[in-house]
């Protein structure tokens, strides 16, 4: 029998830790082993038990959370989700808490629909499980039922390729656990001349605009948040806003996307299935498909659909992820050409655009 995450659940509303107790029950690998309405009430909790994940608020009275997750990071490295309300103005936090080690960042859940509910316990669940599979770093001092998984059929139907010919090339890029740190890496070895990029990596909604901004500030090319419409330009790496799929579109030569809603795909919104089944419809053999570090299997079925359509495919080897799941179930449907470390994937991307 597989070994139960075992979880602590630190915020300072008793109706937040209501709800996230609740969301955890309708996990059966998930075990919640108390809450705690401050840190210093979970360090008391520690002392007894250690958990494999915290769920950590940032806004907290006595301790914010920012200043927890520091002391814990240095001291006993533990696998810590952000569970906050995001907004953009508490973007730059969250880029804080991901400098500072924590593994991924969810929006809070809120009282709402069913649906609402539902949608909630997957992303919470799903983000916990993964942050137990990682390890962590130390950091130096400085019963219900779950909607259906959906597949990329829920946006868009399989269909024959439109992919008129063209010399111009465009980069498609799926990532989650562990992608913030990889698609810095990835995005950094890129040149100025590069050619046109659009990425899906699962993040909740305002927290990819700080991201972007903060990947626009130390790369060659120019980095941005998605808007409907925007063109795939070289030099230029386009990252799908949260809670928005991203679809890649052709109109003559001129490649751009579509950012629309919809259901969950894959279990998530953006879905990496999505965009890539836009590309096997839209830019085919003009694609290079690169999928990175991440839990789950979204990406693989798309990835698949690209490589079929003439795409050259590259999977993020074990070594270098922080999970292999997303590049693992995309090799095992045979939609990989290449298994590379995280540092040779852009020279590799670079090389075939050009060859």
């Amino acid at each position: 029998m597989r070994k139960k995450t075992r979880v602590l659940i630190v915020d300072d509303s008793a109706l937040v830790r209501s709800t996230l107790l609740s969301l955890f029950k309708t996990d059966a690998e998930i075990e919640v082993i108390g809450s705690a309405s401050d840190p210093f009430a979970a360090a008391k909790i520690m002392e007894t038990v250690i958990p494999d994940v915290i769920t950590l608020d940032i806004e907290m009275p006595r301790m914010d959370g920012l200043t927890f997750l520091r002391k814990l990071m240095t001291q006993h490295p533990i696998a810590v989700v952000i569970c906050s309300t995001l907004t953009e103005k508490g973007s730059e936090s969250y880029m804080k808490a991901l400098e500072f080690g924590a593994v991924e960042v969810i929006t809070k859940p809120k009282v709402g629909t069913r649906q609402f509910f539902e949608e909630s316990s997957i992303r919470v669940c799903d983000a916990v499980k993964a942050a137990a599979l990682t390890k962590p770093k130390k950091l130096t001092a400085k019963p219900m039922i779950i909607q259906p998984k959906l597949t990329a059929d829920a946006m868009l139907p399989k269909a024959r390729a439109n992919c008129l010919k063209t010399t111009e090339k465009v980069v498609l890029v799926g990532a989650s656990t562990g992608g913030t740190e990889a698609l810095q890496t990835f995005l950094q070895g890129m040149p100025i001349d590069s050619p046109g990029i659009a990425i899906v990596q699962h993040m909740p909604e305002h927290f990819t605009a700080a991201f972007s901004q903060r990947l626009d500030t130390i790369c060659q090319i120019r980095v941005k948040e998605a808007v409907d419409g925007d063109s795939i330009l070289r030099g230029q790496a386009l990252i799908a806003p949260g809670n928005k799929h991203m679809l890649l579109k052709r109109s003559g030569a001129r490649y751009y996307v579509e950012v629309k809603d919809g259901p969950l795909v894959s279990r998530h919104r953006p879905s990496v299935d999505v965009l890539f089944r836009s590309g096997a419809h839209n830019a085919g053999k003009n694609a290079i498909g690169v999928i990175m570090t991440g839990m789950g299997d979204d990406g693989a079925k798309g990835m698949k659909e690209m490589h079929d359509a003439g795409t050259y495919c590259i999977a993020q080897d074990e070594a270098s992820c922080v999970v292999f799941g997303m590049p693992h179930e995309a090799i095992k449907h045979g939609g990989v050409d290449n298994v590379l470390t995280l540092k040779r994937i852009a020279n590799e991307v670079v090389a075939k655009c050009r060859s």
